[in-house]
């Protein structure tokens, strides 16, 4: 399954096993140095009790709390492919609901992507 959110491009297989989350070739309380990003990675497992799943996660781009959150995302949807009848509990949790919110870009004539040029009277 593949996914991209916010220039994170992650790719997850789920094969039977017993709740290993590897990411990138190491697990994932060695990827993520915080509690919240581990926690926000495992999230789908834990809130779904699930532990009959490994899960394999090959991720770049973004920066770790855009990974995590994408990696908890990629997990649900791969999960329902699994099992349609978790998709209730999933939109229960709000683990199948992108945020889609991006950088807006930088505009001609502007310093920034609001931020006006400081105006001179003289």
């Amino acid at each position: 399954m593949e996914l991209a959110v916010v220039n994170v491009q992650s790719r997850i297989w789920l094969r039977r096993g017993k709740g290993n989350l590897t990411i990138n070739g190491k697990d994932y309380k060695k990827y993520f140095s915080t509690d919240f990003n581990r926690n926000e990675a495992y999230l789908t497992f834990s809130a779904m009790n699930v532990a009959n799943y490994d899960a394999d996660v090959n991720i770049k781009g973004g920066g770790v709390s855009s990974q995590a959150e994408a990696i908890k995302l990629g997990i649900a949807r791969a999960l329902v492919t699994h099992n349609p009848e978790a998709r209730a509990d999933l939109r229960k949790w709000r683990l199948l609901t992108v945020d889609a919110r991006v950088k807006e870009r930088k505009k001609y004539g502007q310093r920034g992507a609001r931020r006006k040029f400081q105006f001179v009277k003289r």
